[in-house]
């Protein structure tokens, strides 16, 4: 019922198949791989292993983040605003398409909408949130949703009435709503970051119920703390 891997490739795929059962795709986020380097990514890697993927930029982040510096796809400066924030635009709609086909080649279930600071709990926010994933094609997904910066009420009820889990860092939040939970460790004050064992037996402490917890490192250690944290789990 629980789940460790990265947040990302921190080692060859070969090494990190052999280590860990799921991993989380980021690649997907900044410029999607084309569909058939997926599929041979799913092919190399062994049955059982998982794949969950993060949504594309262009669905969550507007083209002022600095994010977009390693998107390929060039942007006209005068359609600038039709992309980010879940705004209810064609370019959305279409950057969600390849996610979702992204996701179909990696053979994966979750998908992760990662949103900004800059994306505050106002009414255009919340509009296009509903509108986005009211329109959307599912195909039976697992969305998750980590926001940055809302109150916990409102982020319980938008993912109550949309179907979405809400992704936390455990340090930092405490999820409230899913049929999963997902724990997205993002080192604590910033990305370079080594959890010490400490933190790690309090982590494995706060695993309880019977949903499935996913525990995906995203820090500079994160290859190493993630192994450590699967040994932790092991050793009982």
């Amino acid at each position: 019922m629980v789940k460790v891997g990265c947040c990302g490739f921190p080692v060859s795929r070969s090494t990190y198949y052999g280590t860990f059962g799921c991993v989380e795709v980021q690649q997907t986020f900044y410029q999607p791989p084309r569909e058939d380097t997926l599929r041979r990514w799913r092919s190399e890697a062994p049955e059982g292993f998982e794949f969950t993927i993060k949504a594309w930029q262009l669905i969550t982040h507007e083209p002022k983040s600095p994010t977009y510096r390693r998107l390929k796809l060039k942007i006209p400066e005068d359609r600038k605003d039709r992309y980010g924030a879940f705004k209810p635009t064609e370019e959305v709609l279409e950057a969600w398409e390849v996610t979702r086909l992204s996701a179909q080649a990696l053979g994966a279930r979750i998908i992760i909408f990662q949103t900004p600071l800059s994306f505050k709990p106002t009414d255009d926010a919340l509009r296009n949130i509903r509108a986005f994933f009211g329109r959307i094609r599912r195909d039976g997904f697992i969305l998750g949703w980590e926001p940055r910066g809302w109150p916990g009420e409102v982020v319980r009820s938008i993912c109550e009435e949309l179907d979405l889990v809400h992704v936390v860092d455990p340090f930092s939040d405490e999820a409230t709503w899913g049929g999963i939970v997902y724990w997205r460790l993002h080192g604590k004050g910033g990305y370079n970051y080594r959890y010490s064992q400490q933190e790690l037996e309090e982590l494995r402490g706060r695993i309880e119920g019977d949903r499935p917890h996913y525990v995906m490192f995203n820090n500079t250690n994160m290859f190493e703390d993630a192994r450590r944290f699967l040994r932790l789990l092991e050793d009982g």
